[in-house]
C-alpha cells in the first residue's frame, strides 16, 4: 500500500514541478535541487532539534481551538515535513491537508502518516499561501508553524491572511505563528532556543495586528505565550515563546 501511494506520490512531485521550457533546463534543475536540499535540512530538523516541539503544540491546539470532536477539513499551511498533522491526526476527527509549497517534502510526509496509522486521513497539496488552491469556506480550521516569516513582506503576509480567511468555513478558526505553545516546558525551550527575540515579536504582533485590522477581521487576537508556571521566574520575561496570532470566520459566514 506504501508503495503504491508513493509512486503516486512521486508522479504527482514530478508533475508539480517547474517545466524544463520556464527559465531554462538548467534553472529548473537548480530550483528543484535547492528545494530538495531545503526539504532535508528541514526534516532532519523535525526529527531532532524541533522534534519534542509537535505533540504538545498538538495538544495545545486541539484544546484551545476546540478541535476534538470536529469535522471536515484542517489545513496546514507550510507544514513541509508533515509531523504537526500526525499529532494533529492523532488527537482529532479532521482530514488534514499539508499546503506547501515545497513538493519535496510529500514523500516523507506520506510515510511518516503511513507509519503512524493516518495515511487514510491527510493529503498533500502543492499551494502558495498567496494564492490558495482550495475553495472558499472550505476548511474547518487552518494552522500553521514557522512558516508565515517566509511568506515575503506585509503586503505578502496580507494576501496570505486573506486567502486563509476566504477558504475557512462559517465558525472556523485560524492559528498562525511561529515558536512554541504555552503548555511547552521551560526547559525544553531552552533546548530548542527559537532565533527571533522577545523585542522582535512584539514588533511582528504589531504588524499582525495591523494585518487584521486592514483586512477586516474583527475577531482575532495575537498571543505572545509566557512559560507555564513563569510567575517566579527570574528570566521568564526573557525567553523567546513566539508570537500567534489566532482568528475566526462569524457562524454566519460573513466575510
Amino acid at each position: 500500500m506504501i508503495s503504491r501511494r508513493l509512486t503516486l506520490t512521486a508522479a504527482i512531485v514530478l508533475a508539480l514541478l517547474p517545466a524544463a521550457g520556464c527559465g531554462g533546463p538548467s534553472a529548473g534543475a537548480s530550483e528543484a535541487a535547492d528545494q530538495a536540499r531545503a526539504a532535508q535540512r528541514m526534516i532532519r530538523g523535525s526529527q531532532q532539534r524541533l522534534a519534542p516541539v509537535y505533540a504538545p503544540l498538538a495538544d495545545y491546539l486541539v484544546d484551545h481551538l476546540d478541535l476534538a470532536d470536529a469535522e471536515g477539513v484542517g489545513i496546514d499551511v507550510g507544514s513541509g515535513p508533515g509531523t504537526l498533522i500526525v499529532e494533529l491526526c492523532r488527537r482529532t476527527r479532521l482530514h488534514w491537508v499539508n499546503a506547501d509549497v515545497n513538493p519535496h517534502f510529500f514523500p516523507y510526509f506520506y510515510r511518516l502518516a503511513d507509519e503512524a496509522g493516518v495515511a487514510h486521513r491527510v493529503s498533500a497539496m502543492r499551494a502558495d499561501v498567496r494564492r490558495l488552491p482550495f475553495r472558499s469556506g472550505w476548511a474547518r480550521a487552518v494552522v500553521s508553524r514557522g512558516s508565515f516569516h517566509f511568506w515575503g513582506d506585509r503586503d505578502d503576509r496580507k494576501r496570505g491572511f486573506a486567502e486563509i480567511y476566504r477558504v475557512l468555513a462559517p465558525g472556523g478558526v485560524a492559528y498562525i505563528g511561529r515558536g512554541f505553545s504555552p503548555n511547552l516546558p521551560l526547559e525544553t525551550v531552552r533546548r530548542v532556543r527559537a532565533r527571533s527575540t522577545r523585542a522582535e515579536n512584539e514588533r511582528v504582533a504589531d504588524q499582525l495586528a495591523g494585518i487584521m485590522e486592514d483586512l477586516g477581521i474583527a475577531d482575532y487576537q495575537v498571543h505572545l505565550p509566557t512559560p507555564p508556571d513563569a510567575e517566579g521566574l527570574d528570566d521568564a520575561a526573557h525567553v523567546n515563546y513566539g508570537v500567534w496570532v489566532e482568528f475566526r470566520k462569524p457562524a454566519g459566514g460573513g466575510e
